[in-house]
């Protein structure tokens, strides 16, 4: 049955006709790197065309968020100053509505420019119009300016290298000096080669705000494009996208781990490109920003420290490789991605990434694929890639080749060599950069499986002892335990569950029960590793890990895993691997009352702490050996206590975290304890 469904007058389904999420966005690119202001209007035409993925308010005006990131209009700013191309930086500010305010940041971003060998050549208002904006956005928007900056005789470095501190500086220092209104101001870009004009806006209403995106003289050889669909964060003008990177459309499924083990190896960043300046720049990551903000920031310091954007965001957001067929005949592409599964772990969307540094622009699809990114070249050389198909209004005829990009695949134009690169020339470019293959075959070790032993280790009272040690109840065994031992499987009930809630319950619960797992804020299929063996491993690494800012043969010496689970006999060959190992005890004396478990947790931390210090490099956390005498630290609040104390002294990337415990009969408690810092369990 068809409806004539809300403002569109379209007859059809309600969720054809109707809904309207996941963002747009793309870019476009001359081949030939020959800057024009028909790039500049092509871009804002598709941008208009991708208006039905974004969001609005409910004044029907205020749009989520707009914005474009081109090339810089060195044209235009020659109408008001004298520019030099070479030795010149410009930023996109946002500053703050109070004018008192304003002043302020104007002269903090003075005085670290200077600090860092930038030179002041002036302030630029840009000319917008506000009538044209929603009440909501009008009512937030910023004053806008642009910042103009020139290399002096004492930069130290790059002048890129300069850029980046001297923005890291700026917005710290504000945060620092002004908590209370530190976040009214933002710099939306600062470079050497791109800038981002951006709002909180509609698609249409991007142009007709920012006057200089319809001046003629405004001339790029490139641009991306981005309409917002806001999904975890509220609208606000500086989380409008393109990023200073990239653009975003989807999710980061994985992002509160990639923030929390970011945060864990901050300690351990390094680079020669920084030198003792990495004080100066972090922290990186800022609570309550959004998932594209986030992985902007990750990307941004590779990048910065001297890696390729291609480079960069293969590391950070690999495809699915160890089940590829097409990857068979090109192993120097499964090396690159097996040697950084042990430095960075993927930022999983799904998501489609538009990026440039201003020299590259290339998209990419997640390992899942589920955002559509069609692209395609004409004979003129332009090169267009988006979420849409359709968005420019161009001759078939002129059309050279035209197509879709599939999960894990990218497309790049390189703006300097002037070469259209497809998925497999970037990889192999990227890939053939080191000798990963080498590097594995000499260090990454892997523990081969095991068979489980065929005769119980325990006997029945013993296991009867261990299990009302643990809190088992006959519910957790009649339909949980022998369920699982039966099947094979995790046992299945009815949907739905009405158990109150752990922290309301008067009834004792298990650590474990005061923890929920936490779903994506959007309806994505299930995926687990049964289900979607195509995108998903249970591959783990133990040992240490490198610093990600650096690329060196010995960050391959770790050790693999097939699963997490691990036998007794696996242990055994754990144990015997050539990794340094310590076993410490989870077990505290029961004679020493409540106060037990405070004083085991500081005594087993504190042995953590001098283990790895000594260069242990894993950790097994044992309660073996569980007596009348004895009881145990929860292994979910061991893992965590370990974790949290060696993340606060530095040495949390130096060795990995096992448990051997009698009780992990549950995936919730494997998923509890994996998600807790803990890289393997070891049930006997």
């Amino acid at each position: 049955m068809n409806n004539q469904v809300g403002s569109t007058k379209v007859p059809g389904q309600f969720w054809l006709v109707e809904e309207r999420d996941s963002c747009g966005v793309g870019f476009l690119a001359n081949l030939h790197n020959q800057p024009s202001h028909q790039i500049v209007s092509q871009a804002l035409q598709a941008l208009h065309c991708v208006e039905h993925r974004g969001g609005c308010s409910a004044d029907l005006d205020t749009g989520d968020g707009a914005g474009l990131m081109t090339g810089i209009p060195w044209q235009l700013l020659r109408q008001q100053f004298e520019v030099d191309p070479q030795t010149m930086a410009v930023g996109m500010i946002f500053l703050p509505q109070a004018s008192d305010r304003q002043q302020i940041c104007r002269q903090i971003v003075e005085q670290c420019a200077t600090q860092e060998g930038l030179n002041l050549v002036g302030w630029r208002v840009v000319p917008v119009q506000p009538e044209v904006l929603g009440v909501q956005a009008r009512q937030n928007q910023p004053q806008i300016e642009q910042v103009i900056l020139q290399a002096s005789a004492n930069l130290s470095g790059t002048l890129d290298r300069a850029i980046y501190l001297a923005r890291r500086r700026i917005k710290l220092e504000i945060e620092r000096l002004y908590p209370q209104w530190h976040s009214d101001f933002y710099i939306a870009s600062l470079s050497q080669r791109t800038i981002i004009y951006k709002g909180m806006v509609r698609s249409a209403v991007l142009s007709q705000f920012y006057l200089d995106l319809t001046n003629p003289a405004y001339v790029s050889a490139f641009a991306i494009y981005h309409r917002r669909f806001s999904t975890n964060t509220m609208p606000k003008w500086h989380l409008a996208q393109p990023m200073r990177f990239l653009g975003h459309n989807g999710e980061i499924n994985t992002l509160l781990g990639n923030i929390n083990w970011f945060t864990a190896r901050q300690g351990d960043l390094n680079h020669g490109n920084w030198g003792d300046r990495l004080r100066d720049i972090v922290p990186i990551l800022k609570a309550n920003e959004s998932d594209s903000a986030t992985l902007d920031h990750v990307f941004e310091l590779l990048v910065e420290t001297g890696r390729d954007p291609l480079e960069a965001i293969m590391v950070m957001v690999p495809e699915a490789y160890q089940n590829q067929p097409e990857l068979s005949d090109r192993p120097e592409i499964l090396d690159f991605y097996e040697y950084y599964k042990g430095l960075q772990e993927p930022w999983d969307g799904p998501a489609l990434l538009s990026f440039s540094d201003g020299k590259t622009v290339g998209a990419l699809l997640d390992r899942n694929g589920l955002r559509p990114a069609r692209y395609l070249v004409t004979k003129s050389g332009l090169v267009v890639v988006g979420s849409e198909a359709g968005t420019l209004d161009i001759d078939e005829g002129e059309i050279l080749e035209k197509g879709r990009l599939g999960p894990g695949q990218m497309v790049a134009v390189d703006l300097v060599s002037q070469q259209l690169l497809t998925n497999w020339q970037v990889k192999e470019r990227v890939a053939n950069l080191h000798p990963y293959g080498e590097w594995l075959r000499q260090y990454r070790q892997p523990l081969e499986a095991q068979p489980f032993g065929d005769q119980p280790s325990l006997e029945p009272e013993l296991t009867l002892a261990y299990q009302t040690a643990f809190g088992y109840t006959l519910e957790d065994v009649d339909m949980v335990v022998e369920a699982m031992a039966q099947d094979s499987k995790e046992p299945v009930f009815s949907m739905g569950d009405d158990a109150p809630l752990a922290v309301l319950s008067a009834k004792p619960h298990l650590l474990y029960d005061y923890f929920k797992q936490r779903f994506a804020q959007v309806t994505n299929p299930a995926i687990d590793p049964l289900r979607e063996g195509m995108v998903m491993s249970l591959q783990m690494l133990l040992g240490a890990k490198g610093n990600l800012l650096e690329v060196k043969p010995e960050f391959a010496r770790q050790l693999q895993l097939e699963s997490p689970v691990l036998n007794e006999a696996e242990l055994a060959k754990l144990e015997n691997s050539g990794f340094r190992i310590s076993k410490l005890s989870i077990l505290f004396p029961v004679a020493e009352g409540p106060n037990g478990l405070e004083y085991a947790l500081e005594r087993l931390t504190d042995q953590a702490v001098a283990a790895v210090q000594d260069g242990v490099e894993i950790l097994v956390l044992s309660d073996r050996d569980l007596s009348a005498d004895f009881a145990y630290i929860p292994p979910l609040l061991a893992v965590g206590a370990v974790h949290h104390r060696l993340i606060g002294v530095g040495l949390r990337m130096h060795a990995s975290i096992v448990v051997e415990t009698a009780q992990c009969w549950s995936t919730h408690h494997y998923a509890c304890l994996i998600g807790y810092g803990a890289s393997a369990i070891c049930p006997y």
